[in-house]
């Protein structure tokens, strides 16, 4: 027989821990299973790429957030299937759990690269811990090569999306270039180096302000970073990339920051799929046909408020979002109807590099940008970081990376090694 909870959480990512710590605080008896033993925060995976701060900083233990919560039972183990209609999952070993009152699937998403030929083979996406310091150890590699060299190699990085983490990568990589490069290698190696940003649609950071869009394609040039928008990426090949157009570019690394997608998990689970093979979710944001007992959160779903606005796959909405769901499960509990999701738009914002940022502020996008917004951006994150210990480490990362120019993290084991220990396919949970 299966062993029964009142709540299963599937993925340990922002939704699915705020989601656990409501009902845990509820004294609700609740199991989250995530395929790895840890949360990470997604928003500064760039940054663990490029060595601003370390895995300490980005990834805290899930027993540790819960273990002060006896309700919540945490379980490493990868998920196989979901069973909605039965509000069931099925682990890899073939161990069955159920829930009494509500199943939460927060799955998360992975890398959608869009049947691109080439890209899942010869992209480095950036979903997880893994993917950065992989990537991480990928860059390193390449500039060990190049710094080999006495003039000839270089070392060419292709981001391809120009959303915020394709942003907020070209520009980190154009840093450690102009600052760090300079100081850590042989001369002139910085020289040797480039960066590209490349998308199909012709302005970055989509869904920003034009003024906010314009103002990161003009600090990314400054910063040399080279702008290809407006055209499709039609193949990545060992050695660069091909567009629609006809043109091609030469690039050693190519990152993948192109979007996301639903992952195995839940295109098996037999809930219809919408956009990106996401859930489409009720305002109450649980999946329609099972009752209001399943819940879909996080990249997971296509989230859509109380004032009927289509929410983009943020963190924000995502902690937002497990919050809400345990509020409505609690609810259910106690005879009461669940809530439409009432979401507390705080805004959006994107890093550029050092010094620079955009933020547009809440509903009414008030716009900051420059230093003023590199300051908002660093304070929002510190405090999204889960632990305090997190919060501390990050902070001193920041301040000896920005004071410095340097690095002071290194990166174990080689990308080859990192892709084995990972696997080829990386669901959340």
């Amino acid at each position: 027989m299966a062993e029964t909870y009142e709540v299963i959480v599937v993925g340990g990512g922002f939704a699915g821990i705020e989601a656990a710590k409501k009902l845990g605080r509820a004294g609700v008896r609740t199991l989250l299973v995530d395929v790895h033993g840890y949360h990470q925060f997604q928003p500064l995976l760039y940054q663990l790429a490029t060595a601003q701060i370390g895995v300490s900083e980005l990834a805290r233990p899930l027993r540790s957030i819960f273990r002060n919560q006896p309700s919540v039972r945490v379980l490493t183990a990868r998920v196989s299937a979901v069973d909605p209609e039965r509000r069931s999952i099925t682990l890899s070993d073939g161990t069955v759990y159920e829930a009494d009152d509500a199943l939460i699937v927060a799955c998360g998403a992975e890398a959608n690269f869009f049947n691109t030929p080439g890209a899942r083979e010869n992209a480095y996406p950036l979903y997880s811990a893994t993917d950065a310091t992989r990537l991480g150890s990928e860059l390193v590699a390449l500039l060990d090569q190049a710094d080999k060299d006495t003039g000839q190699k270089s070392m060419n990085v292709a981001v391809v999306g120009a959303g915020p983490t394709g942003v907020e990568t070209a520009g980190a990589i154009a840093d450690a270039i102009n600052y760090v490069v300079p100081k850590l290698f042989a001369g002139g190696l910085a020289k040797r180096c480039s960066v590209a940003l490349v998308d199909m649609v012709d302005r970055t950071l989509g869904g920003f302000s034009e003024k906010s869009q314009a103002y990161a394609a003009s600090r990314l040039v400054e910063r040399g970073v080279r702008l290809k928008l407006g055209s499709a990426v039609t193949e990545v090949r060992k050695d660069g990339l091909s567009f629609a157009d006809g043109a091609t570019m030469d690039a050693d690394l190519v990152i993948w920051a192109g979007g996301l997608k639903a992952g195995p998990l839940l295109r098996e689970s037999g809930m219809p799929q919408g956009r990106g093979g996401r859930v489409d979710v009720g305002k109450d944001l649980t999946a329609p046909g099972y009752d209001g007992r399943v819940y879909v959160l996080g990249d997971a779903a296509n989230i859509t408020d109380d004032r009927d606005e289509r929410l983009p796959q943020l963190g924000s909405v995502a902690k937002q979002s497990g919050a809400w769901a345990a509020h409505n499960i609690l609810a259910q509990r106690a005879g009461r109807p669940t809530e439409p999701f009432g979401y507390k738009d705080r805004g959006y914002m994107a890093m550029i590099g050092r010094g620079s940022a955009v933020a547009e502020l809440g509903r009414s996008r008030r716009l900051v940008r420059g230093p003023a917004a590199f300051m908002v951006w660093l304070a929002v994150h510190l405090a999204l970081l889960s632990g305090a210990s997190q919060k501390a480490r990050a902070l001193v990362s920041w301040i000896f990376t920005y004071l410095s120019h340097t690095r002071q993290h290194v990166f174990v084991g080689s990308p080859e090694q990192a892709a084995v220990e990972e696997g080829a396919d990386r669901p959340a949970a």
